[in-house]
């Protein structure tokens, strides 16, 4: 049985941009990320060892969260890079990630990047 487990409404205050002062001051984050795997094993044997623990798929996402980068692209890429080495049972993610109220010059509430990836 395929099937998706997913963590919404992530929130992280980080120091992701482009810009010197984001890295300094930082901004407010918001992810949203989802794997598909197959639950079989924990859906017939009631056994989290059969699907994919979510607490580890959040840990890897705050973990990657507390790192600065430049490009919300380049943190997306290290998540899911991470998910795939500790969480073999996932073939695939889906991953967004928003800056609230990003410094472009005008008003905006957040800009977001979205991705995903098929276990290669």
């Amino acid at each position: 049985m395929k099937g998706k487990i997913a963590l919404e409404g992530l929130e992280f205050h980080a120091f992701h941009g482009v810009y010197p002062h984001e890295r300094e001051s930082g901004n407010y984050f918001t992810v949203d990320i989802s794997v598909e795997a197959d639950f079989s094993r924990g859906a017939s044997l009631d056994d989290l060892e059969g699907t994919v623990n979510y607490e580890v798929l959040f840990q890897i996402v705050k973990t990657e969260m507390e790192k600065p980068s430049k490009l919300l692209e380049y943190v997306a890429d290290k998540i899911m890079q991470e998910v795939f080495v500790q969480l073999p049972s996932v073939d695939q993610v889906e991953i967004k990630i928003a800056k609230q109220n990003p410094p472009i010059g005008g008003k905006c509430k957040r800009a977001v990047v979205s991705v995903s990836r098929k276990r290669a």
